[in-house]
């Protein structure tokens, strides 16, 4: 699900505390109850890691959340993002990372590596404070790390996927250029979605 922003939301990340603040006030916009259960956020950046975009990719439990490739990823290649931080909240308030933290981490920079996304940070937070892998050493010590490999086969099915969803998301831009057209030409709403497939959703960018 897509965050909504503000103006001031889509700032540029130029350290930890930067995307904190974001992440903190788009976790505080959530009412008490789902507070209370794991969010698993990612953060697309551009080159000059200005904010593209905040995906909401899971809500879990009160202590876990799952999240895969696909999900982390996705949208990251829909909006040409080069830069990737990913984000989750522990409703406790303990942000310590834990080894499955850490392992998921690492097969992410990992997967990142191969479809040309890098990931570059990984933030738990809490209402009131948050803990940085970049600023622990954690991302440094996993990206010189062997102990997780992706294998040849996984590797080649990650590039396969990679380019079925950018031929997904051309072929959507093909038709949603269609139904700029056909609106402009007086075409019903309805009758344009019969004809392009497009989802409500789609149907707001005309």
């Amino acid at each position: 699900m897509n965050v909504r922003l503000t103006k001031e939301q889509k700032v540029q990340i130029l350290n930890s505390s930067d995307i904190y603040k974001v992440m903190q006030q788009v976790l505080l916009r959530e009412n008490k109850i789902r507070r209370n259960q794991e969010h698993f956020w990612v953060v697309g950046l551009d080159n000059n890691n200005k904010i593209l975009f905040i995906e909401l990719i899971g809500l879990g439990a009160v202590n876990r959340v799952n999240a895969n490739p696909p999900d982390v990823f996705r949208m990251g290649i829909y909006k040409l993002a080069v830069k990737m931080i990913l984000c989750h909240n522990h409703p406790s308030g303990n942000v310590e990372a834990s080894k499955a933290d850490e392992n998921f981490t690492d097969k992410m920079l990992k997967v990142g590596k191969i479809i040309n996304i890098e990931v570059i940070e990984h933030l738990i937070i809490s209402e009131e404070k948050y803990t940085s892998f970049v600023d622990n050493g954690i991302i440094n010590k996993l990206q010189k790390s062997r102990a997780l490999e992706i294998e040849e086969k996984e590797k080649e099915n990650l590039k396969t996927w990679n380019l079925e969803i950018k031929l997904e998301e051309t072929a959507k831009m093909r038709d949603i250029e269609i139904a700029k057209s056909l609106k402009k030409s007086g075409m019903p709403e309805k009758d344009i979605k019969k004809h392009t497939g497009l989802s409500d959703r789609d149907m707001e960018v005309l």
